[in-house]
């Protein structure tokens, strides 16, 4: 039986967004090597525009659906050194965080946690930076 690949729906990554977390990710392989390589990836699937409109960006607020649980959140996408989950702030540098980067509304995508579980998340709404 073959095996079923991840869900990887098409994303967009602003040119400005694409180098700082290509940064990001390089200087993080050592610290959080499997959410670096995430995002890498993330990253070098992307389309690069200069200013993509409607998909989520650095500092876009994101309300999305983890199809795991059916709970429903709405959180802002920061940098790490930004993070706070009291305020509904998570970072780039996160399993969900990556996931959601480049998406847009209706779009969905599977990734796996550190621990291995999948993951599914559908992005409800996405509100500018």
């Amino acid at each position: 039986m073959p095996i079923r690949q991840p869900l990887l729906p098409s994303i967009m990554i602003s040119t400005d967004d694409e180098r700082r977390l290509s940064l990001l990710a390089k200087a993080s392989m050592t610290q959080f090597p499997r959410v670096a390589h995430f995002l890498e990836h993330e990253i070098h699937r992307a389309t690069i525009v200069p200013e993509p409109k409607g998909v989520v960006r650095m500092g876009s607020q994101v309300v999305y659906r983890d199809e795991t649980t059916g709970r429903i959140r709405e959180v802002t996408l920061v940098y790490p050194h930004e993070a706070d989950i009291n305020l509904k702030r998570i970072s780039v540098l996160t399993p969900v965080g990556a996931a959601l980067i480049g998406m847009g509304e209706g779009q969905s995508i599977e990734f796996q946690t550190p621990v291995r579980e999948k993951r599914s998340l559908t992005v409800l709404a996405v509100r500018p930076d």
